[in-house]
Protein backbone atom coordinates (compact mmCIF):
# COMPACT_ATOMS: atom_id res chain seq x y z
CA UNK A 1 0.00 0.00 0.00
CA UNK A 2 1.68 3.83 -0.97
CA UNK A 3 1.69 6.59 0.94
CA UNK A 4 0.09 10.32 1.33
CA UNK A 5 2.19 13.34 1.42
CA UNK A 6 1.82 13.65 4.83
CA UNK A 7 2.33 10.34 5.83
CA UNK A 8 5.57 10.61 3.47
CA UNK A 9 6.59 14.35 5.22
CA UNK A 10 6.79 12.04 8.27
CA UNK A 11 8.59 9.07 6.97
CA UNK A 12 11.39 11.62 5.93
CA UNK A 13 11.61 13.34 8.95
CA UNK A 14 11.58 9.58 11.32
CA UNK A 15 14.10 8.04 8.75
CA UNK A 16 11.74 5.15 8.72
CA UNK A 17 8.26 4.89 6.69
CA UNK A 18 5.54 5.00 8.64
CA UNK A 19 1.65 4.62 8.08
CA UNK A 20 -1.21 6.43 9.27
CA UNK A 21 -2.55 5.73 13.36
CA UNK A 22 1.09 5.46 14.06
CA UNK A 23 2.25 7.48 17.12
CA UNK A 24 5.92 8.56 16.51
CA UNK A 25 8.80 10.92 17.27
CA UNK A 26 9.39 13.21 14.68
CA UNK A 27 12.07 16.28 14.64
CA UNK A 28 10.48 19.75 13.62
CA UNK A 29 11.34 22.55 11.08
CA UNK A 30 9.99 25.90 12.12
CA UNK A 31 7.97 26.29 15.97
CA UNK A 32 5.71 29.50 15.37
CA UNK A 33 4.63 31.78 18.78
CA UNK A 34 2.09 34.64 18.62
CA UNK A 35 1.76 37.58 21.57
CA UNK A 36 -0.74 35.92 23.27
CA UNK A 37 0.31 32.04 23.11
CA UNK A 38 3.74 32.50 23.25
CA UNK A 39 4.15 33.92 27.07
CA UNK A 40 2.23 30.46 28.49
CA UNK A 41 5.43 28.49 26.60
CA UNK A 42 7.94 30.61 27.93
CA UNK A 43 6.44 30.53 31.36
CA UNK A 44 6.40 25.92 30.63
CA UNK A 45 10.35 26.57 29.33
CA UNK A 46 11.98 28.80 31.98
CA UNK A 47 10.05 26.11 34.34
CA UNK A 48 12.13 23.56 32.81
CA UNK A 49 15.22 25.18 33.65
CA UNK A 50 16.80 24.72 30.43
CA UNK A 51 18.87 27.26 29.23
CA UNK A 52 18.67 27.37 25.63
CA UNK A 53 16.60 26.35 22.48
CA UNK A 54 16.89 23.14 20.95
CA UNK A 55 16.48 24.56 17.85
CA UNK A 56 16.18 29.24 17.98
CA UNK A 57 16.61 29.21 14.02
CA UNK A 58 13.67 27.26 14.31
CA UNK A 59 11.33 29.52 16.34
CA UNK A 60 9.49 32.66 15.53
CA UNK A 61 7.40 34.24 17.03
CA UNK A 62 4.92 37.16 15.85
CA UNK A 63 3.40 39.75 17.32
CA UNK A 64 0.02 39.70 15.31
CA UNK A 65 -2.67 39.83 17.45
CA UNK A 66 -2.85 42.57 19.96
CA UNK A 67 0.16 44.83 18.36
CA UNK A 68 0.11 47.80 18.96
CA UNK A 69 -1.17 47.06 22.44
CA UNK A 70 -4.53 48.08 22.81
CA UNK A 71 -4.05 47.73 26.37
CA UNK A 72 -1.97 47.56 29.24
CA UNK A 73 -3.12 44.30 30.09
CA UNK A 74 -2.02 43.40 25.89
CA UNK A 75 1.67 45.48 26.35
CA UNK A 76 2.44 43.34 29.59
CA UNK A 77 1.74 40.30 27.32
CA UNK A 78 3.58 41.13 24.72
CA UNK A 79 6.51 42.36 27.07
CA UNK A 80 7.05 38.69 27.78
CA UNK A 81 7.47 37.76 24.49
CA UNK A 82 10.16 40.59 23.77
CA UNK A 83 12.18 39.64 26.49
CA UNK A 84 12.76 36.54 25.54
CA UNK A 85 13.54 37.19 21.92
CA UNK A 86 15.81 39.88 22.84
CA UNK A 87 17.21 37.29 25.70
CA UNK A 88 17.60 34.34 22.83
CA UNK A 89 18.93 36.30 20.27
CA UNK A 90 15.85 35.55 17.73
CA UNK A 91 16.77 35.52 14.90
CA UNK A 92 13.37 35.23 13.41
CA UNK A 93 11.05 37.89 15.96
CA UNK A 94 8.92 39.90 13.85
CA UNK A 95 7.42 42.88 16.02
CA UNK A 96 5.99 46.49 15.24
CA UNK A 97 9.07 46.95 13.04
CA UNK A 98 8.02 44.09 10.57
CA UNK A 99 4.48 42.90 11.37
CA UNK A 100 2.30 40.65 9.96
CA UNK A 101 -0.55 38.12 10.62
CA UNK A 102 1.84 35.12 11.15
CA UNK A 103 0.39 32.55 8.58
CA UNK A 104 0.84 35.01 5.80
CA UNK A 105 4.37 36.63 6.61
CA UNK A 106 6.09 33.01 7.64
CA UNK A 107 5.80 31.87 3.95
CA UNK A 108 6.47 35.84 2.67
CA UNK A 109 9.74 35.47 4.42
CA UNK A 110 10.80 31.92 2.86
CA UNK A 111 10.26 30.45 6.52
CA UNK A 112 7.90 27.67 5.25
CA UNK A 113 9.20 25.14 3.06
CA UNK A 114 8.05 22.13 0.96
CA UNK A 115 8.20 19.00 3.20
CA UNK A 116 8.46 21.11 6.79
CA UNK A 117 7.39 19.64 9.90
CA UNK A 118 5.67 23.01 11.38
CA UNK A 119 3.89 23.27 14.74
CA UNK A 120 2.45 26.65 15.99
CA UNK A 121 0.34 27.78 18.57
CA UNK A 122 -2.44 29.10 16.93
CA UNK A 123 -5.13 26.34 15.07
CA UNK A 124 -4.68 28.11 11.89
CA UNK A 125 -1.28 27.35 11.35
CA UNK A 126 -2.55 24.55 8.74
CA UNK A 127 -2.77 27.38 6.47
CA UNK A 128 1.19 26.34 5.38
CA UNK A 129 -0.24 23.22 4.09
CA UNK A 130 -0.86 25.02 0.61
CA UNK A 131 3.44 24.73 0.15
CA UNK A 132 3.07 21.24 0.84
CA UNK A 133 4.06 20.95 4.37
CA UNK A 134 2.98 19.65 7.34
CA UNK A 135 1.81 22.34 9.38
CA UNK A 136 -0.85 21.91 12.62
CA UNK A 137 -1.68 23.68 15.40
CA UNK A 138 -0.71 22.57 19.40
CA UNK A 139 -1.38 23.64 22.62
CA UNK A 140 1.27 25.92 24.11
CA UNK A 141 2.75 23.63 26.25
CA UNK A 142 3.48 21.43 23.06
CA UNK A 143 5.14 24.35 22.01
CA UNK A 144 7.31 24.66 24.61
CA UNK A 145 8.48 21.07 24.71
CA UNK A 146 9.21 21.75 21.06
CA UNK A 147 11.49 24.56 22.05
CA UNK A 148 13.34 22.07 24.28
CA UNK A 149 13.71 19.33 22.52
CA UNK A 150 13.55 20.41 19.14
CA UNK A 151 10.49 17.77 18.63
CA UNK A 152 7.23 16.85 20.04
CA UNK A 153 5.24 13.31 19.37
CA UNK A 154 2.12 12.80 16.34
CA UNK A 155 -0.28 10.32 15.56
CA UNK A 156 -0.11 10.16 11.85
CA UNK A 157 -3.11 11.16 10.63
CA UNK A 158 -5.60 9.19 8.12
CA UNK A 159 -6.67 11.32 4.97
CA UNK A 160 -9.86 12.39 3.40
CA UNK A 161 -9.11 13.41 -0.17
CA UNK A 162 -10.85 16.00 -1.23
CA UNK A 163 -11.24 16.09 -5.88
CA UNK A 164 -12.11 19.40 -7.24
CA UNK A 165 -13.06 19.22 -11.04
CA UNK A 166 -13.49 22.15 -13.60
CA UNK A 167 -12.54 25.36 -13.70
CA UNK A 168 -13.63 27.59 -10.87
CA UNK A 169 -16.46 30.36 -12.32
CA UNK A 170 -17.12 33.66 -11.90
CA UNK A 171 -16.42 34.96 -7.87
CA UNK A 172 -15.38 31.84 -7.35
CA UNK A 173 -12.00 31.82 -5.43
CA UNK A 174 -10.42 29.47 -2.92
CA UNK A 175 -12.81 30.86 0.26
CA UNK A 176 -15.70 29.08 -1.59
CA UNK A 177 -13.96 25.91 -2.14
CA UNK A 178 -13.32 25.20 1.56
CA UNK A 179 -16.79 26.36 2.55
CA UNK A 180 -18.40 23.95 0.72
CA UNK A 181 -15.95 21.37 1.68
CA UNK A 182 -17.04 22.21 5.18
CA UNK A 183 -20.58 22.80 4.77
CA UNK A 184 -20.57 18.85 3.45
CA UNK A 185 -18.18 17.89 6.24
CA UNK A 186 -19.33 19.64 8.78
CA UNK A 187 -16.97 20.67 11.52
CA UNK A 188 -16.16 17.78 12.93
CA UNK A 189 -16.18 15.96 10.00
CA UNK A 190 -12.44 15.43 9.62
CA UNK A 191 -11.78 15.50 13.40
CA UNK A 192 -7.52 14.75 13.57
CA UNK A 193 -7.35 13.76 9.60
CA UNK A 194 -5.99 15.42 6.93
CA UNK A 195 -7.48 16.95 4.40
CA UNK A 196 -5.26 16.64 1.11
CA UNK A 197 -6.68 19.03 -1.70
CA UNK A 198 -6.51 17.76 -5.14
CA UNK A 199 -7.83 17.77 -8.61
CA UNK A 200 -7.46 19.18 -12.26
CA UNK A 201 -9.26 22.55 -10.04
CA UNK A 202 -5.97 23.24 -8.29
CA UNK A 203 -3.88 24.44 -11.23
CA UNK A 204 -6.34 27.58 -11.15
CA UNK A 205 -5.49 28.54 -8.31
CA UNK A 206 -3.40 31.21 -7.15
CA UNK A 207 -1.60 30.84 -3.78
CA UNK A 208 -3.49 33.14 -1.97
CA UNK A 209 -6.34 30.89 -3.17
CA UNK A 210 -4.34 28.29 -1.97
CA UNK A 211 -3.42 29.29 1.50
CA UNK A 212 -7.10 30.42 1.94
CA UNK A 213 -8.28 26.66 1.53
CA UNK A 214 -5.47 25.55 3.83
CA UNK A 215 -6.40 27.57 6.57
CA UNK A 216 -9.76 26.91 6.98
CA UNK A 217 -9.12 22.85 7.28
CA UNK A 218 -9.29 23.29 10.88
CA UNK A 219 -12.94 24.26 10.71
CA UNK A 220 -13.81 20.82 9.96
CA UNK A 221 -12.00 19.64 12.75
CA UNK A 222 -9.28 18.51 10.42
CA UNK A 223 -5.35 18.25 11.94
CA UNK A 224 -3.87 19.70 8.63
CA UNK A 225 -5.04 20.74 5.40
CA UNK A 226 -1.97 19.91 1.97
CA UNK A 227 -2.06 20.72 -1.19
CA UNK A 228 0.72 19.13 -3.55
CA UNK A 229 3.78 21.22 -4.97
CA UNK A 230 3.31 22.44 -8.48
CA UNK A 231 4.22 25.62 -11.05
CA UNK A 232 2.34 27.81 -9.33
CA UNK A 233 4.35 26.87 -5.43
CA UNK A 234 7.46 26.34 -7.11
CA UNK A 235 6.79 30.59 -8.84
CA UNK A 236 5.79 31.98 -5.37
CA UNK A 237 9.12 30.38 -3.48
CA UNK A 238 11.97 31.27 -6.47
CA UNK A 239 12.00 34.69 -5.43
CA UNK A 240 12.23 33.84 -1.68
CA UNK A 241 15.72 33.12 0.38
CA UNK A 242 14.64 29.82 1.88
CA UNK A 243 14.98 28.44 5.24
CA UNK A 244 15.71 24.93 4.01
CA UNK A 245 16.23 23.22 0.42
CA UNK A 246 12.83 21.90 -0.46
CA UNK A 247 11.30 18.59 -0.49
CA UNK A 248 8.79 17.69 -3.02
CA UNK A 249 6.40 14.91 -1.91
CA UNK A 250 3.44 13.69 -3.86
CA UNK A 251 0.96 10.92 -3.05
CA UNK A 252 1.13 7.42 -4.46
CA UNK A 253 -1.94 6.11 -6.58
CA UNK A 254 -2.72 3.56 -4.59
CA UNK A 255 -2.14 5.76 -0.66
CA UNK A 256 -5.32 5.11 1.80
CA UNK A 257 -7.74 7.50 2.26
CA UNK A 258 -10.75 6.82 4.43
CA UNK A 259 -12.76 9.00 2.23
CA UNK A 260 -13.28 10.82 -0.83
CA UNK A 261 -15.38 13.74 -1.81
CA UNK A 262 -15.79 14.87 -5.33
CA UNK A 263 -16.98 18.57 -5.66
CA UNK A 264 -17.69 20.07 -9.06
CA UNK A 265 -16.93 23.68 -8.43
CA UNK A 266 -18.39 24.14 -12.31
CA UNK A 267 -21.14 24.13 -10.45
CA UNK A 268 -20.45 26.20 -7.23
CA UNK A 269 -21.83 29.24 -6.13
CA UNK A 270 -20.31 31.61 -4.17
CA UNK A 271 -20.68 30.70 -0.81
CA UNK A 272 -21.51 32.33 2.29
CA UNK A 273 -21.66 30.58 5.69
CA UNK A 274 -24.13 31.94 8.20
CA UNK A 275 -24.09 31.89 11.89
CA UNK A 276 -23.11 30.53 13.85
CA UNK A 277 -20.47 27.97 12.29
CA UNK A 278 -18.60 27.86 9.18
CA UNK A 279 -20.66 24.80 8.14
CA UNK A 280 -23.83 26.58 7.83
CA UNK A 281 -23.02 27.27 4.55
CA UNK A 282 -25.26 29.02 2.00
CA UNK A 283 -25.75 29.90 -1.73
CA UNK A 284 -25.13 33.66 -2.27
CA UNK A 285 -28.00 33.39 -4.14
CA UNK A 286 -30.05 32.42 -1.13
CA UNK A 287 -28.80 35.08 0.98
CA UNK A 288 -29.31 38.12 -1.06
CA UNK A 289 -33.09 36.95 -1.20
CA UNK A 290 -32.75 36.68 2.44
CA UNK A 291 -31.90 40.90 2.16
CA UNK A 292 -29.13 40.71 5.34
CA UNK A 293 -28.49 44.08 6.47
CA UNK A 294 -25.33 44.91 7.29
CA UNK A 295 -23.48 47.01 9.89
CA UNK A 296 -20.01 46.16 9.53
CA UNK A 297 -18.03 44.69 6.56
CA UNK A 298 -14.53 43.29 7.48
CA UNK A 299 -11.64 42.06 4.40
CA UNK A 300 -8.52 40.89 5.86
CA UNK A 301 -7.36 38.20 8.41
CA UNK A 302 -4.91 34.80 7.86
CA UNK A 303 -7.79 33.72 5.92
CA UNK A 304 -8.45 36.65 3.42
CA UNK A 305 -6.17 39.63 4.13
CA UNK A 306 -3.48 38.97 1.17
CA UNK A 307 -2.43 41.31 -1.72
CA UNK A 308 -5.71 39.39 -4.54
CA UNK A 309 -7.88 40.13 -1.43
CA UNK A 310 -7.29 44.19 -1.68
CA UNK A 311 -7.25 43.70 -5.63
CA UNK A 312 -10.55 42.19 -5.61
CA UNK A 313 -11.88 44.51 -3.18
CA UNK A 314 -10.32 47.36 -5.01
CA UNK A 315 -11.82 46.68 -8.28
CA UNK A 316 -15.31 46.83 -6.95
CA UNK A 317 -14.82 49.65 -4.21
CA UNK A 318 -13.30 52.11 -7.21
CA UNK A 319 -15.27 54.86 -7.97
CA UNK A 320 -18.02 53.81 -5.21
CA UNK A 321 -18.81 54.87 -1.96
CA UNK A 322 -19.56 52.66 1.47
CA UNK A 323 -23.24 52.78 2.51
CA UNK A 324 -24.43 55.40 5.16
CA UNK A 325 -24.97 52.84 7.48
CA UNK A 326 -22.45 50.12 7.43
CA UNK A 327 -18.52 50.33 8.29
CA UNK A 328 -16.19 49.23 6.38
CA UNK A 329 -12.33 47.69 7.59
CA UNK A 330 -9.55 46.83 5.63
CA UNK A 331 -6.37 44.72 7.34
CA UNK A 332 -3.47 43.79 5.45
CA UNK A 333 -1.98 40.79 6.50
CA UNK A 334 1.73 42.00 6.16
CA UNK A 335 3.61 45.18 5.83
CA UNK A 336 4.93 43.80 2.34
CA UNK A 337 1.35 43.69 1.45
CA UNK A 338 0.39 47.37 2.78
CA UNK A 339 3.55 48.96 1.05
CA UNK A 340 2.40 46.69 -2.68
CA UNK A 341 -1.45 48.36 -2.30
CA UNK A 342 -0.24 51.60 -1.40
CA UNK A 343 1.96 51.24 -4.28
CA UNK A 344 -1.16 49.99 -6.98
CA UNK A 345 -3.65 52.29 -5.81
CA UNK A 346 -5.69 50.70 -3.98
CA UNK A 347 -5.10 52.05 -0.32
CA UNK A 348 -6.71 55.00 -2.13
CA UNK A 349 -9.61 53.68 -3.47
CA UNK A 350 -10.61 52.13 0.07
CA UNK A 351 -10.15 55.50 2.00
CA UNK A 352 -11.92 57.42 -0.86
CA UNK A 353 -14.87 54.89 -0.36
CA UNK A 354 -14.84 55.23 3.29
CA UNK A 355 -13.15 52.76 4.53
CA UNK A 356 -10.93 52.19 7.52
CA UNK A 357 -7.58 50.64 6.37
CA UNK A 358 -5.71 49.18 9.33
CA UNK A 359 -2.05 47.86 10.23
CA UNK A 360 -1.50 44.53 9.60
CA UNK A 361 -3.04 42.29 13.03
CA UNK A 362 -5.17 39.63 13.87
CA UNK A 363 -7.76 41.76 16.06
CA UNK A 364 -10.65 42.08 14.57
CA UNK A 365 -11.21 38.47 13.80
CA UNK A 366 -11.12 37.17 17.20
CA UNK A 367 -12.82 39.96 18.52
CA UNK A 368 -10.02 41.14 20.17
CA UNK A 369 -9.58 45.31 18.43
CA UNK A 370 -9.99 47.13 15.96
CA UNK A 371 -13.65 46.14 15.15
CA UNK A 372 -15.67 44.58 17.74
CA UNK A 373 -19.33 44.27 17.08
CA UNK A 374 -21.80 45.99 19.64
CA UNK A 375 -25.04 44.36 20.42
CA UNK A 376 -27.31 42.74 17.52
CA UNK A 377 -24.81 44.35 15.01
CA UNK A 378 -24.43 42.58 11.47
CA UNK A 379 -21.27 41.53 9.79
CA UNK A 380 -19.89 40.12 6.76
CA UNK A 381 -16.62 38.98 7.19
CA UNK A 382 -13.64 37.27 4.77
CA UNK A 383 -12.51 35.77 8.31
CA UNK A 384 -12.31 31.88 8.91
CA UNK A 385 -14.86 31.72 11.75
CA UNK A 386 -18.25 32.76 13.00
CA UNK A 387 -19.04 31.57 16.70
CA UNK A 388 -21.14 33.25 18.69
CA UNK A 389 -19.59 35.90 20.43
CA UNK A 390 -16.22 35.27 18.07
CA UNK A 391 -15.90 39.09 16.96
CA UNK A 392 -17.50 41.14 20.01
CA UNK A 393 -21.17 41.08 21.86
CA UNK A 394 -22.69 37.22 21.68
CA UNK A 395 -26.04 39.08 20.29
CA UNK A 396 -23.56 39.79 16.73
CA UNK A 397 -24.16 37.83 13.99
CA UNK A 398 -21.19 36.73 11.51
CA UNK A 399 -21.09 35.70 7.89
CA UNK A 400 -18.18 34.55 6.53
CA UNK A 401 -17.74 35.42 2.80
CA UNK A 402 -14.94 35.83 0.06
CA UNK A 403 -13.47 39.49 -0.52
CA UNK A 404 -15.76 40.19 -3.55
CA UNK A 405 -18.78 39.94 -1.73
CA UNK A 406 -18.31 41.47 1.28
CA UNK A 407 -16.77 44.51 -0.77
CA UNK A 408 -20.08 44.69 -2.74
CA UNK A 409 -21.96 44.43 0.33
CA UNK A 410 -20.09 47.09 1.62
CA UNK A 411 -21.40 49.31 -0.77
CA UNK A 412 -24.75 48.09 -1.13
CA UNK A 413 -25.16 47.83 3.41
CA UNK A 414 -26.36 44.30 2.42
CA UNK A 415 -25.06 40.84 1.47
CA UNK A 416 -24.69 41.32 -2.46
CA UNK A 417 -23.74 39.60 -5.78
CA UNK A 418 -20.99 42.45 -7.27
CA UNK A 419 -22.77 40.98 -10.48
CA UNK A 420 -25.92 43.07 -9.58
CA UNK A 421 -24.01 46.62 -8.71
Amino acid sequence: MGQTITEKIFSDHVGRAVKAGEIIRSNIDMVIGNDITTPISIKAFEESEVEKLANPDGFSIVMDHFIPAKDIASANQAKISRDFAYKHNLKHFFDEKDMGIEHALLPEKGLVVPGDVIIGADSHTCTHGALGVFSTGMGSTDISFALITGGNWFKVPVAIKVVFSGKPGELIYGKDLILEVIRQLGVDGALYKTLEFTGETIKYLNMDDRFSLCNMAIEAGAKNGIIAVDDVTREFLKDKNLAREPKEFYSDDDASYVRTIHIDVTKLEPVIAYPHLPSNGKPLSQAVSDNIAVDQVFIGSCTNGRLEDLRIAAKILKGKKVARKTRLIITPATQKISLQASKEGLVEIFIEAGAVFSNPTCGACLGGYMGILGKDEVCISTTNRNFIGRMGDRSSKIYLSNSAIAAASAIEGKITDPRSL
